[in-house]
């Protein structure tokens, strides 16, 4: 699927932290739309979305000007109190547009020298291995949390086939580990998987967050409802995975791995 690149330069970056994000004080977005086009995203029954004539996924807005914007916000933040940022709340800051733009990169380099109390950055990417410079010098401030639904990449290809393979994800992880760069996995949402997940997942990482369509999309699974999500499981005879209690299958094989400390349900794994 091609993806179109809209360049705009926005009046602002910072947007509040409100609803499922109302731990951070602001949400960061580098880009508007996302071409990974993932069938169950929530963002896709958001106004964002809904207003344009494109489907999701083919358009991009890349944020012109980014980093000198985002350096006046910073300070005007600052004189206010603490800053907490959530990157990114409805895009992929590492998605392919970031290879050539570098958005994300100069806002890393703008915290750097304006460090936010922390920072959490929410991928699926393993381009993100690409800033661990940067990423080693924002130290205890920032977590990378890198979203691996599952553990069989033909589960992924069926519910998002323009993402990054699920192998090019746990390596990423790897080598944010060895890095010491502060990682989780968010399985989000949970997807069918293996009972050897949790065992892959084991020597990678000590923080793993679960969440679901029902409790993280912000309407109580309404919006991933609209998006005829329960035909996908249907259609691979998997419907018993599409369920508010699905999650817990998932849980109960993390335990058998994880130490409860190391496990987090939905919105309190995502908290700074």
């Amino acid at each position: 699927m091609k993806t179109n690149l809209l360049y705009k330069t926005p009046k602002t970056l910072l947007n509040k932290g409100s609803g499922f994000l109302n731990g951070y004080t602001h949400t960061l977005n580098p880009y508007t739309g996302c071409s990974f086009a993932c069938s169950y995203c929530y963002v896709r029954q958001m106004p964002v979305s809904l207003f344009r004539k494109e489907d999701w996924g083919t358009w991009v807005d890349v944020k012109q000007e980014a980093a000198s914007i985002l350096v006046k916000e910073l300070k005007r933040a600052r004189s206010k109190g603490k800053i907490t940022l959530f990157m990114s709340s409805s895009t992929d800051p590492y998605q392919p547009a970031e290879y050539k733009e570098q958005i994300t990169r100069s806002l890393l380099e703008v915290m750097i020298d304006h460090p936010p109390d922390f920072l959490l950055v929410q991928t699926r990417s393993p381009l993100v291995t690409r800033d661990v410079d940067l990423l080693q010098q924002l130290g205890e401030r920032v977590r990378v949390s890198i979203t691996i639904e599952t553990d069989l990449d033909e589960i992924r290809k069926h519910f998002s086939p323009a993402a990054p393979p699920i192998a090019g994800r746990l390596h990423a992880l790897e080598q944010l580990r060895d890095a010491g760069i502060p990682t989780q996995v968010a399985i989000a949402p949970v997807l069918p998987s293996s009972e050897n997940f949790p065992t892959i997942l084991r020597p990678l990482v000590q923080r793993v967050c679960i969440d679901d369509y029902f409790m993280g999309d912000g309407s109580e699974g309404k919006r991933t409802r609209r998006l005829g999500m329960e035909s996908l499981y249907q259609q691979i005879g998997m419907e018993d995975w599409y369920h508010p209690e699905a999650y817990r299958i998932l849980v109960e094989r993390m335990k058998k791995h994880f130490a409860d400390h190391e496990i987090w349900i939905s919105q309190a794994g995502f908290e700074p």
